[in-house]
């Protein structure tokens, strides 16, 4: 386990979440679940706890807190994605169940948890050298929701969209 945990709170879906994440990235796991020995505000005796799991080597903790927890995107998770496909993927797959879309590549997943779903490619465009293309990307991304490389490609290149 790693030092620092990150902690999301549920109430009473911590396991689907967890076994939700794991799925999606490599070198992800559930490590261990932890059951409620006696009846608690957080569930009934046998009831999942915690869950601690390993999401692409970072490890994370998932309480059972016993009320609902909103998040804030002042703390989110971001992935940051090799290319288009991975980008949608991840998008669709955090999405599911009842997710939740936002502006420039954010989402809330059916659990309330903010994510970012980032495409390496980014770093090129929205801080690249030519800082004229750089604003174009900038401006381009401000008008999207889930985050297209090849639209953003073209937006920092000035090239029009296709």
């Amino acid at each position: 386990m790693s030092k620092v945990s990150p902690c999301l709170w549920y109430d009473g879906d911590a396991e689907e979440a967890a076994n939700l994440y794991v799925s999606l990235l490599p070198d992800s796991r559930i490590e261990t679940v932890q059951k409620n020995i006696v009846d608690c505000p957080a569930g009934k005796a046998g009831s999942v706890l915690v869950v601690y799991f390993t999401l692409a080597g970072q490890s994370f903790i998932a309480l059972n807190g016993g009320t609902k927890m909103d998040y804030s995107y002042a703390a989110s998770f971001s992935i940051d994605c090799t290319d288009q496909a991975e980008v949608d993927r991840l998008w669709d797959a955090l999405l599911a169940g009842g997710g939740k879309e936002e502006q420039c590549g954010w989402l809330r997943d059916r659990f309330g948890v903010p994510w970012q779903i980032v495409p390496s490619a980014i770093r090129d465009y929205i801080g690249g050298p030519d800082v004229a293309g750089a604003g174009r990307a900038m401006q381009a991304m401000l008008g999207m929701v889930k985050l297209d490389i090849e639209a953003l490609r073209r937006a920092y290149e000035g090239k029009a969209a296709a």
